[in-house]
């Protein structure tokens, strides 16, 4: 049997609720993926071209800070990574989490929640900062997806 985690990055609750869920359903390790800089509310306002994730989503090489790190990334053979999906992507403190570890020979599946945004090229991405990784394409979900669903969706790569 797999080795299963689930890692997130919530902003407003949402990634957090349906992570919750997915790692409750299918018994999985679960870890919060923590800007060492909180976003305040203004930090968010994606219609401010100067708010904070406003200038790091238009900047691809931007990487913000993680508070705190998973001790052993290792033992994990199926790694699904939450996000709300900001300006059609992941958000770039998912892009510096990617790039922190080794997943080589892993399977990584994204899953995002909504902002009025599709996932996008997010599964792309995040296999460019994976090398050697399986990297699925993912799917995105609504804040009230039953676990049920949730868990039916990751048996495929369970």
């Amino acid at each position: 049997m797999s080795k299963v985690f689930v890692a997130y990055f919530s902003a407003g609750g949402v990634t957090k609720t349906v992570a919750e869920k997915l790692a409750q359903e299918i018994k999985a390790d679960l870890f919060e993926i923590q800007p060492e800089t909180p976003y305040t509310s203004a930090d968010l306002d994606w219609q401010n071209a100067k708010s904070r994730s406003s200038v790091e989503m238009n900047d691809r090489s931007s990487r913000p800070a993680i508070r705190s790190k998973v001790a052993d990334m290792g033992p994990y053979d199926v790694v699904f990574v939450g996000f709300p999906v900001w300006w059609y992507r992941e958000p770039s403190i998912i892009d510096t989490f990617m790039e922190i570890y080794d997943f080589s020979g892993k399977t990584v599946i994204p899953f995002a929640t909504p902002g009025g945004s599709p996932i996008g090229s997010s599964g792309k991405n995040l296999e460019a900062l994976a090398p050697g990784a399986k990297v699925e394409s993912g799917k995105r979900f609504a804040a009230n997806t039953p676990g049920s669903e949730l868990a039916a969706w990751a048996a495929q790569w369970l």
